[in-house]
């Protein structure tokens, strides 16, 4: 199987995997909704919910509890996950055919995905 071929398979199935995640999140708010007064706090545009202060092990421990909230974050982390991975790849795949120019651009990319995701919101706190 070729790199691209991988990178397809990769950016069809972390799409598929997240919206299969949040459809079933929000089938389980309404199965198993929250305390009312947790939704009408997300719906406010000032939501006192910071979701950047979950981390990806708080999501994992409240999917296996099947709390819709937390399985609609863990389908937004694949989301995100997704076109990260696909840089990760292309980073591969320049370094396989040593084209210099473009591993260097690829790794500023990711550098700066993983700058934005990891170090902005640690600032930001």
């Amino acid at each position: 199987m070729e790199l691209e071929d991988i990178i397809g398979y990769t950016l069809r199935i972390g799409v598929i995997i997240s919206v299969a995640l949040i459809l079933a999140g929000l089938v389980l708010l309404v199965i198993k909704p929250p305390a009312p007064h947790i939704l009408s706090q997300l719906a406010e545009p000032r939501s006192l919910i910071n979701t950047s202060s979950i981390s990806p092990l708080a999501a994992l421990a409240g999917t296996s509890s099947l709390n819709g909230l937390d399985v609609i974050l863990l389908g937004l982390m694949v989301l995100i996950a997704t076109p990260v991975l696909r840089v990760v790849f292309g980073l591969i795949q320049f370094a396989r055919e040593r084209n210099v120019i473009y591993v260097v651009i690829t790794s500023i990319v990711l550098f700066n995905l993983f700058f934005a995701i990891f170090i902005i919101p640690i600032l930001l706190k």
